[in-house]
């Protein structure tokens, strides 16, 4: 059994559903733009950065969805999904999805954005499994709070293993595509670690390591 791994937020989407999801909030006027928007935007620079207080941003991010009825969170996300996260898939991403489908790998994604955002973006990419931070629900509405351990930088692989210890067989082989230097432990911990469209410390981590580094935004095929 081969399990292949996905970062999702500027690996299998040529941008952050996080950062666009808060942009998203702003241009409905539900949260206040010049607060919002700066704070946003410095999380954002945060995480590219690989500084990011991850329980800060859950903090910040997770507010909105306590704010509101969950019908209304859905009804938004559906137009989310549809304007701001369609456009923006990576153009070479579903024919790397399909090429590990027909290896017969089962595939999973990981990201560190809430699974409110992340898991309709999962089910448009057609992959089931899902490793999210995971906003706690309570009584129908979220509450504001995280539950479980965030899945971020190190929590990527704590999540991975527990994730994995409860599947019914073993995997012998585990492929991991990443854009991002918070994703480094994630990738150490693969068999096979393969740097997508990489931010600056990752490429150069990935050519010292000898790691292969692809990209799902241009014109050639990705192979795996």
């Amino acid at each position: 059994m081969r399990l292949a791994i996905f970062d999702l937020d500027h690996t299998l989407l040529a941008g952050d559903s996080d950062y666009l999801w808060g942009q998203f909030l702003i241009e409905q006027g539900v949260v206040d733009r010049l607060v919002y928007e700066r704070e946003n935007q410095r999380f954002y620079d945060e995480y590219k950065a690989g500084t990011l207080d991850i329980e800060a941003f859950c903090h910040f991010s997770f507010a909105p969805l306590a704010a509101q009825n969950f019908e209304t969170l859905k009804a938004w996300r559906e137009q989310f999904v549809r304007e701001k996260i369609e456009p923006v898939i990576a153009p070479l991403a579903p024919a790397l999805l399909a090429r590990h489908r027909l290896q017969g790998d089962a595939l999973l994604i990981t990201t560190a954005t809430n699974r409110f955002v992340t898991e309709p973006i999962a089910e448009l990419l057609g992959v089931d499994a899902l490793i999210a931070t995971d906003p706690e629900f309570v009584g129908g509405r979220y509450t504001g709070r995280l539950e479980g351990a965030p899945n971020f930088q190190a929590g990527k692989v704590l999540r991975l293993e527990r994730w994995l210890a409860a599947q019914p067989q073993p995997f012998d082989h585990l492929t991991c595509y990443s854009d991002s230097r918070n994703d480094l432990p994630l990738l150490e911990r693969a068999d096979t670690a393969v740097a997508v469209d990489p931010d600056e410390v990752l490429l150069a981590e990935a050519q010292r390591r000898g790691w292969r580094v692809i990209s799902l935004r241009g014109e050639a095929p990705a192979s795996v």
